[in-house]
């Protein structure tokens, strides 16, 4: 019946880790039952956990591989094959490929690349080439000029589920500081002088007056169109997340600041942090800790945003350093994104579920991917 049989484990349910044995069939959980088996070909995991596979709302890897060099544009389809054994090997199941529509700077790998990455997700998708369960997730930069010109051709795939808003301009969100907006271009070897980079900010400003409200009205018009998800990008204040509320966001993406995860919290968005936040301790931008907020019960999802092996390993620091339960930690890098994409058929342990499952070992205080199946097929 080629059954996937998975023994002597510590299986990570939604409410309790249980020790037993986890069978697959034809791509789905089967059973779940309590102690061994001797069942031909079972695998013995030797006591490592089985816990769902992960699932990554927004991943900027792929960036990567696409410019692996300054200067070099790498062939899209080999960058996405090569991205998604990294993401399959980092126990990601399913995968949001996060792919900017417009950025700020005019010469962009992000503007020069976006169509040809755009088809090789989905050819690879149509050849069977990928192992991880590929989704387009679309930023859309708002005070892009060409912004609707970029989308529209490629809303309109089914892979594509999720749009966020998001708004680079300095002086705000993310860039509140303008002095890190400064930092962050320098090391793309971005250099102005007193008055140049003045005038570059004086140029952001009075692009985002012109091109950023109307372009959030139409993307969020194009969202209910097609009953696509919202999510807002670098909130910093509770204005602003009561205005994504208001539009129809349903997810809070990195906010900066507890301001603005406290009224993520209070007007029922869920709320992702970076993965990486957790693993290096805080936040590279300076904004407000990942750990901080999992203390207050302010983090409901993490993604591993530009280094996939962070997911698991943020979500194991979850439960060693915030002191949450294995299935409460685990459910932030499963079960709650895939709720917050609509997936009911992902994200847990359960019978009648996808069998997409990682096994995982602890050595030391990290967790380390040793096995994974997606839809029971073995991936690594």
């Amino acid at each position: 019946m080629n059954d996937l049989v998975l023994t002597n484990a510590n299986i990570v349910l939604d409410d309790r880790v249980l020790h037993g044995t986890l069978i697959a069939r034809n791509g789905l959980i089967r059973l779940i039952e309590e102690g061994p088996t001797q069942a031909p070909g079972a695998i013995d995991c030797e006591g490592d956990y089985v816990i769902p596979g992960l699932v990554e709302l927004h991943t900027d890897n792929l960036e990567k591989h696409l410019m692996p060099r300054a200067g070099v544009i790498w062939p899209s389809l080999p960058a996405v094959l090569t991205h998604d054994a990294q993401v399959v090997a980092a126990g990601i199941t399913t995968v949001f490929d996060a792919l900017s529509v417009g950025d700020l700077e005019e010469e962009s790998v992000r503007i020069e690349t976006l169509r040809s990455t755009y088809d090789a997700i989905l050819e690879g998708q149509a050849s069977g080439a990928l192992r991880a369960d590929h989704w387009i997730h679309l930023r859309c930069e708002l005070a892009y000029p060409r912004l609707l010109e970029a989308l529209e051709p490629l809303i309109g795939h089914s892979s594509v589920r999720l749009l966020s808003l998001m708004d680079h301009t300095p002086g705000q969100r993310q860039y509140r500081d303008i002095q890190q907006y400064r930092k962050y271009y320098s090391k793309n070897h971005m250099s102005w002088s007193e008055d140049e980079f003045a005038a570059v900010v004086q140029r952001r400003a009075e692009q985002q007056a012109v091109y950023s409200p109307k372009h959030e009205q139409a993307v969020v018009e194009l969202a209910r169109e097609r009953q696509l998800i919202l999510a807002s990008h670098d909130d910093t204040d509770a204005p602003q997340v009561e205005h994504a509320q208001r539009i129809g966001v349903t997810i809070s993406e990195f906010p900066t600041t507890r301001e603005a995860a406290d009224a993520a919290c209070q007007r029922g968005l869920a709320t992702v942090m970076g993965a990486p936040n957790v693993v290096r301790g805080g936040s590279h931008s300076g904004n407000v800790a990942a750990l901080e907020l999992a203390h207050v019960d302010r983090l409901d999802m993490l993604s591993s945003d530009y280094v996939p092996a962070s997911l698991l390993h943020g979500a194991y620091l979850l439960h060693t350093q915030a002191g949450w339960s294995m299935p409460r930690a685990m459910a932030t890098v499963s079960r709650n994104p895939a709720k917050a994409l609509g997936f009911d058929d992902r994200g847990q342990l359960k019978p009648g579920l996808r069998a997409d499952l990682v096994r995982m070992r602890v050595a030391g205080e990290l967790p380390i991917v040793r096995h994974v199946w997606v839809g029971g097929q073995p991936s690594f």
